[in-house]
């Protein structure tokens, strides 16, 4: 789904390494490692009433990417917190926002690849956007399978949470010609391993499964629904998991911070049936958007 602009953002405030900008003079150095080389780690988070949901799961993992990554200087939890909370108090914002949260390794002495010309410290940028989640998670989403597979350890792990979003970009660019919402990418075994930008989930005969996280991320909205999934005691697999078996799923959904959960109701021209009889995927929404209301750092009283 294409995102559309949102006036409400024409004059928000970005904060970059320790200051806030007007979004039209928010900009980083050409020699910042983002630019040279993608060399930058980043979360997405989002903010109900106040509070950032999953805040220390999201920072926690940014700091690991950052830390496999040997940045030599990685802000901490305290800094952080700060720099959104001015950034949200700058904007106005309360609820129903959403952060790209940016770590670069920060500005190099001159181009090169060599992180030892990065000498004057990380940059932190946090870009907070009022912004609904970005699928219909009414009437759903189409995927169609991308030729592109999804990165295994072998070649870069997709546990680092990095800028270099290209695997993921190709296999988005086929979904846009294909004219479906997102991509559906296999690992090099040809198993399901998630969307170009989210986890995947499917049900079948009233059970939960999702592939195992060993070519993706293993998402944090994914760890809320599977722990979901065991409070409500919903059986749950974690397997290996065919194009074939997706395609004659009861219902398969999306999982992730900017879309929330979102049902797919196609699959390479196949129809997913969204069979009435289970009501797993109803359970679980609720209780997400329930968790959603009621869990969460606060940053920020009611503006």
């Amino acid at each position: 789904m294409l995102q559309a602009y949102n006036p409400q953002n024409k004059d928000i405030q970005v904060f970059i390494k320790d200051r806030l900008y007007h979004r039209s003079e928010a900009k980083v150095s050409v020699f910042d490692s983002s630019v040279q080389g993608g060399d930058a780690v980043w979360e997405g988070l989002r903010i109900y009433n106040g509070k950032a949901f999953a805040f220390t799961d999201h920072v926690s993992r940014m700091q690991a990417s950052a830390k496999t990554l040997a940045f030599t200087d990685i802000p901490s939890f305290e800094f952080i917190k700060e720099a959104i909370k001015k950034t949200l108090e700058a904007n106005g914002m309360y609820h129903n926002v959403h952060i790209r949260l940016t770590l670069t390794r920060g500005e190099k002495i001159t181009s090169g690849m060599d992180p030892r010309l990065n000498t004057m410290g990380s940059c932190l940028i946090v870009l907070a956007e009022f912004k609904a989640p970005v699928f219909d998670n009414e009437k759903g989403t189409t995927l169609i399978t991308a030729h592109t597979r999804r990165n295994n350890p072998a070649f870069l792990d997709s546990k680092i949470h990095h800028n270099n979003l290209l695997n993921n970009i190709l296999a988005k660019i086929e979904a846009n010609y294909a004219g479906a919402g997102e991509a559906l990418m296999l690992d090099i075994n040809g198993f399901v391993s998630e969307t170009n930008s989210c986890n995947i989930f499917m049900i079948k005969d009233d059970a939960l499964y999702t592939p195992h996280a060993d070519a993706c991320l293993p998402g944090i909205t994914r760890k809320k629904v599977l722990a979901l999934a065991a409070n409500l005691q919903i059986p749950t697999v974690i397997r290996n998991i065919s194009l074939s078996e997706m395609y004659n799923a009861d219902i398969v959904f999306t999982t992730g911070t900017m879309g929330e959960l979102t049902p797919v109701t196609m699959i390479d021209g196949r129809s997913i049936t969204n069979n009435a009889s289970t009501n797993i995927f109803t359970r679980i929404s609720e209780a997400y958007k329930m968790l959603t209301l009621t869990e969460g750092e606060t940053i920020i009283e009611q503006v």
